[in-house]
């Protein structure tokens, strides 16, 4: 049985905390995409590798990088002088016995999907080149995968994830930014904003500032004045919008694209022609961009490990660290008297996934309540929830849970 550690959180919930740093990288963002798509992939493979077998087979796809390629923005269009390179790296299964599988055609086929649904400016076939570095893994590794009487995978890493719930009105707020403005609704209201967006929140005491950083798409925009004028235009519908959302906090204020200049001409509005700066100003790596809640929260704990791309069977790092932000919004929602609550979850390599090696859990408790009262109501939970990972495992391998 899994040791369980409860313990009362030192400090107040973060919402009652003088300051706060939270950041989202959007749907276009260079590590976004390089998240997304490589996570695309794992869940084509392990649906190719259930239909050829019955199991997912071994495979890593988180060591992608995303090179930026090289346009021209100009006013009333540019061109793409160079295509962006997506590197598919890291350990797969490529044979069952003697039959080479089609991995390259199943990247392929994942990767130009994920950016034809998602980046309206983007053609794959003209501006993105693939390249396929997947090998064979490790027999040790490998080994993990090979059918038991035990239906229970082993961990693959000895590591430590780290989930918590719930999201502060912050965390929801520079959520809520960046899901508006890539919204349809949105682009259809603004069609010359791209899908490259990063928000950037500071909330001191009960005021919060947003850094919106968002690509315009030059072949939209004719004139320098017109940018400018639906530079403002997209702040004021962010800002409108976010004031409705307040709840706690007081006062909400935006700035966007603070870089640009209108004595700088082309150089100092942010125009591309994609709508990313992945087409030249920036490339992407897969775990550099939002943690598995979609969230990068500087004054939270988190793991530096990738999710996006690892298997969902038996890499610790991807279903540990979905799992614990699962257990900790469920022990939050379930349990009456907690404000706030973080759960880690380490394993051992080769052990039970079913079995951590250690759990523990921080919580933050209102007043009157004391650990005793919650302590075995959220063991129950940690526990029910692991007899049922070979469910979360399910789910993974058919993308049904966002991982960035």
């Amino acid at each position: 049985m899994t040791q369980f550690i409860a313990q009362r959180h030192p400090g107040p919930p973060i919402a009652r905390q003088e300051i706060e740093y939270v950041e989202r990288k959007g749907l276009g963002h260079p590590d976004t995409i390089c998240d997304l798509i490589m996570e695309s992939i794992s869940v084509r493979l392990s649906q190719e590798y259930l239909l050829r077998t019955g199991r997912v087979l071994h495979h890593n796809i988180d060591k992608g990088l995303l090179v930026a390629g090289q346009t021209t923005p100009r006013l009333g269009g540019g061109t793409v002088q160079a295509p962006m390179r997506l590197v598919v790296g890291d350990r797969a299964t490529i044979c069952i016995g003697d039959e080479k599988l089609p991995i390259d055609e199943w990247i392929e086929a994942a990767a130009r999907g994920w950016m034809s649904q998602h980046l309206r400016f983007v053609d794959p076939a003209q501006h993105l080149i693939i390249q396929n570095e997947l090998r064979p893994g490790s027999a040790e590794l490998v080994g993990l995968f090979t059918p038991s009487q035990n239906p229970i995978h082993r961990a693959n890493d000895t590591s430590v994830a780290v989930g918590f719930a719930p999201l502060s009105e912050t965390e929801h707020l520079v959520l809520a930014a960046e899901h508006f403005l890539n919204s349809p609704a949105f682009k259809r209201e603004f069609p010359e904003t791209g899908e490259d967006v990063k928000v950037m929140g500071v909330r001191r005491g009960r005021e919060l500032k947003l850094t919106v950083a968002m690509a315009f798409v030059d072949r939209q925009i004719w004139e320098a004045v017109t940018y400018f004028h639906r530079k403002t235009a997209v702040q004021r519908a962010l800002s409108d919008h976010l004031h409705t959302k307040l709840h706690e906090l007081d006062r909400v204020s935006v700035e966007l694209n603070t870089l640009d200049d209108p004595e700088r001409g082309l150089d100092g509005m942010y125009l591309t022609v994609l709508g990313t700066s992945a087409e030249s100003g920036d490339g992407g790596q897969v775990g550099r961009g939002n943690r598995a809640n979609g969230l990068i929260s500087f004054c939270r704990p988190m793991t530096t490990e990738a999710v996006a791309g690892k298997n969902p069977v038996s890499h610790v790092g991807k279903v540990y660290n979905l799992l614990a932000y699962q257990l900790a919004h469920t022990i939050q929602r379930s349990i009456p008297g907690i404000e706030e609550v973080y759960i880690w979850l380490c394993s051992q390599i080769g052990g039970r996934l079913d079995e951590p090696w250690f759990v523990s859990a921080q919580v933050a408790l209102a007043e009157g309540v004391v650990l005793a009262d919650v302590r075995s109501a959220m063991e129950e939970i940690v526990h029910r929830e692991l007899r049922d990972i070979q469910a979360f495992s399910a789910r993974l391998s058919r993308g049904e849970l966002s991982v960035c």
